[in-house]
């Protein structure tokens, strides 16, 4: 079953009409109500598109947010063979909201890691709403090191509103976590790809995306502080939310224009939760092509470019 955002009402009132008529029809098999309801279904395509057209950031945001939006487990299942999952930081404990492990990707050993925020409330709980703890990025640094051992691109998938700021996360090195794992992703020796798949927030989201090609789902978001938290401190008023969202640019194509993202991936009409299979197979085409240009680079070629494009970030926002 459809969830519908707030923006998207006229459209579930349509489509629920078009529904109605077809189960009328089931039950009345005389009652011919296709025509009435082809009508609906085309004036509801027309209504998704103009929807969707030319969403404003704060409605990206929402998008970026689905509950039934593919998360990092889906993108799993469906592009890569053979994953064997690797847990726990060998330290303090395994963080469900951070998974990983060695694959193949077209044939090709890959390690990737990334985000899960859960499918539902048991799962979501588990996942703790992909906001990893220390223990998550000590996991990731760990992934990352044997891949790099190996000689094994790494794939990361950002999903995650942030990283956790509750108290035993402080109280564990969460900060120092986050850093030493934006460290490992700068020191690979190895092809580093990021695709943000749906919030990329903060220094939760940087950790796992400091990589030599970062690309973004259309309406995804990357930002370094949520929309309702930006308001709260310029505005002291959350629901000014809707204005950070503007003043934030955090947007794909604000990023891309930026510098920050190398590479929009196009969703399916009406967002990556209308047609989670596209979605899927159009992220996995973009990570073949990336891995594809990155290939033949030596470890050397790697470290330097990866270095070059985070020092040159904001050159292009200076000169517009």
């Amino acid at each position: 079953m459809t969830q519908y955002l707030d923006f998207e009402k006229p459209l579930a009132e349509i489509e629920g009409k078009a529904e109605e008529l077809r189960a009328m029809a089931r039950e009345n098999p005389e009652m011919d109500v296709e025509k009435e309801a082809s009508a609906l279904d085309k004036k509801a395509a027309d209504l998704l598109k103009s929807l969707y057209a030319d969403l404003t950031p704060w409605r990206k945001c929402q998008v970026a947010r689905h509950p039934q939006r593919p998360h990092c487990k889906d993108y799993i299942d469906a592009l890569f063979t053979e994953f064997t999952p690797l847990a726990g930081d060998r330290n303090f404990a395994d963080d469900l909201a951070v998974m990983g492990g060695l694959a193949r990707l077209d044939g090709q050993p890959v390690m990737v890691i990334g985000h899960e925020k859960g499918d539902d409330t048991k799962s979501r709980i588990e996942r703790n709403f992909g906001m990893a703890r220390p223990e998550g990025y000590r996991k990731a640094i760990r992934l990352m090191e044997l891949a790099n051992r190996f000689g094994i691109p790494v794939i990361t998938l950002v999903d995650t509103p942030g990283a956790y700021p509750g108290k035993g996360a402080e109280e564990r090195g969460q900060s120092e976590a986050i850093a030493r794992s934006t460290e490992k992703c700068l020191e690979l020796g190895v092809p580093l790809i990021s695709v943000v798949i749906g919030e990329g927030g903060s220094g939760g989201a940087v950790a796992f995306a400091s990589a030599n090609r970062v690309a973004m789902l259309e309406h995804s978001i990357y930002s370094v502080i949520s929309p309702e938290g930006c308001a709260s401190i310029l505005w002291k008023d959350a629901e000014k939310m809707r204005e950070s969202a503007e003043a934030l640019r955090l947007t794909s194509k604000d990023l891309h224009e930026l510098g920050v993202c190398d590479r929009i991936i196009e969703e399916p009409e009406g967002g990556a939760h209308r047609d989670r299979s596209a979605a899927i197979k159009s992220v996995g085409d973009a990570l073949s092509q990336m891995l594809n240009e990155l290939r033949d680079l030596s470890p050397e070629k790697l470290r330097s470019d990866r270095r070059s494009k985070y020092l040159s970030l904001g050159s292009k926002g200076l000169a517009a």
